[in-house]
């Protein structure tokens, strides 16, 4: 079973998220990009004071790859200073994706 993800940034919102979406090349809006090799499904969410992610993932270590070789770079270069104020990692037990609701 694959691996979950949540991440939490204090101090920046919605637009330092699509700033370093746009140095990882990928875009939001329309999905398309470079997505990195594992990812499963990703989930950002603005809340008070910072921002969420969450994310799914066939291993942990397909996460730590791409925070290496690609994410912390992006997060820099996008104008994140900070860690995240949590990480942490759950055993899934299930996940599944609905389709489109015609």
């Amino acid at each position: 079973m694959a691996d979950a993800l949540i991440l939490e940034f204090d101090g920046f919102g919605a637009e330092t998220y699509e700033r370093v979406n746009g140095e990882l090349g990928i875009d939001m809006q329309t999905g398309e990009g470079d997505w990195p090799e594992g990812l499963v499904s990703h989930i950002g969410a603005a809340r008070e004071g910072g921002f969420v992610v969450f994310e799914v993932w066939r291993s942990q270590a397909d996460q730590e790859r791409f925070m290496a070789e690609r994410l912390g770079a992006a997060l820099q270069a996008g104008g994140v200073a900070a860690p995240p104020s949590r990480v942490e990692w759950l055993d899934l037990t299930a996940h599944h994706e609905h389709p489109e609701q015609g």
